[in-house]
């Protein structure tokens, strides 16, 4: 019990400390809008351009190319599964024919969804949810087969919980899934203890390709 107690309290502080530095980001960030705007509009006029001459020559297509997410699942002995191949890292703006179901990783929205325990009542686009788990989120997921009363008891603990978010995916095969950056793993409801071990892990954990990056100002809905 005390270790447990210990754990506890490293990872609250853990979260706390995150919530501060964000903080202090959004802050210098809002000095910095107002220096940087003449930048943007400037920067609006020369990107149109070759966002124009961009489309021409790669034909327009619908779906950005997946080849960089290239891979497979290997199980580890905690039962989640570890992406073993390349995980595309690009900004687009197409959608992106991702090899699993949820995602993973791979190329993203350059806009990220909200993730400071934020849940959606309806599926969000997997491009912004991806961008999200590139910060350091869990994805918390679900579909049509997950207990009501699980899915209540896990939107109320990513409430509570910075750097996660929740919505559903009719698409995915397992009822509750979980999923990182580069690992993901199904759990059996809300009571399941994998559930807090892989919020403890993966949180803003080592497998973050950019620790300390925001979870708000991005996406709501």
């Amino acid at each position: 019990m005390g270790s447990a107690k210990k754990s506890s309290a490293a990872r609250t502080a853990r979260i706390e400390e995150m919530r501060r530095a964000e903080q202090a980001r959004e802050r210098r960030n809002r000095i910095l809008t107002v220096a940087a705007s003449v930048v943007v509009v400037a920067g609006l006029v020369v990107g149109g351009v070759v966002l124009i001459q961009s489309q021409s020559d790669d034909g327009g297509g619908s779906a950005a190319d997946d080849a960089k997410s290239a891979g497979k699942f290997v199980t580890d002995a905690d039962g989640v599964r570890a992406w073993k191949g390349t995980l595309g890292r690009e900004h687009v703006t197409k959608s992106v024919d991702y090899p699993v179901t949820p995602p993973v990783g791979g190329d993203h929205n350059p806009v990220w969804m909200n993730c400071d325990g934020d849940v959606y009542e309806d599926e969000i686009n997997p491009t912004n949810a991806v961008h999200s788990l590139e910060h350091g989120a869990v994805w918390v997921t679900y579909n049509g087969d997950a207990p009501k009363a699980d899915v209540e008891a896990l939107a109320a603990k990513v409430k509570k919980t910075p750097y996660t978010l929740m919505s559903p995916v009719d698409g995915q095969k397992d009822p509750i899934v979980l999923t990182a950056w580069g690992h993901q793993r199904t759990v059996t409801g809300a009571a399941d203890p994998a559930v807090d071990a892989f919020l403890a892990k993966f949180v803003q954990g080592q497998q973050t390709p950019e620790p300390g990056a925001a979870c708000t100002n991005g996406l709501s809905k």
